[in-house]
């Protein structure tokens, strides 16, 4: 174990971590984004980077590899960064957390929550690629999430932010996470 304090932020699609999680990245702290590493591994099979095949993707591996294999995939990057400080984004499992406990001597989990209505507004505003098409994609999607573990990871995270309202509400409520974490 080293000395090295990982904060975790972890919410359902569409809730607002990667607001979150930019905020940390503007003061200068190392971010590893998990779901990269899906994307990475289903380029690198040659398959196009939508739902479905993300899904197959980490679904496989975590099949193949256990429940904290995408976990376990980031501590090559964490290994590359110097700093004392490190925010992970996505983390879907405890069994994830528990492979970055067993690395780091402070584990710090961040929840971003935000209603169902709101999340799939704001996936449908975005207009990625990966964006469900309507409701029941959005619905099947949220309960794949759930089904890996998400709501463990989400019940039992050290600090709540509620994302209901605008852009620079949680904006805010991040930069003051910061100071308060760093």
């Amino acid at each position: 174990m080293i000395t090295l304090k990982i904060i975790i932020i972890t919410g359902m699609p569409g809730a607002g971590k990667s607001e979150v999680a930019n905020a940390f990245h503007n003061a200068d702290i190392p971010l590893i984004i998990m779901g990269d590493v899906i994307r990475e591994e289903t380029r690198n099979r040659g398959l196009e980077e939508n739902p479905e095949n993300t899904k197959k993707v980490m679904l496989e591996l975590r099949e193949i590899h256990g429940l904290g294999a995408i976990a376990t995939r980031c501590l090559d990057s964490l290994r590359k960064h110097e700093s004392d400080i490190i925010v992970i984004e996505g983390c879907r499992s405890i069994a994830e957390i528990d492979v970055f406990d067993d690395y780091a001597e402070e584990v710090i989990v961040v929840c971003v929550h935000s209603s169902p209505k709101i999340r799939f507004s704001r996936l449908q505003e975005r207009n990625r690629e990966d964006a469900p098409s309507n409701w029941e994609v959005f619905r099947e999607r949220d309960i794949r999430e759930l089904s890996v573990g998400l709501g463990g990871v989400i019940a039992l995270s050290d600090i709540m932010l509620i994302n209901e309202e605008n852009i620079d509400k949680i904006r805010n409520s991040s930069m003051e996470l910061v100071e308060k974490l760093t």
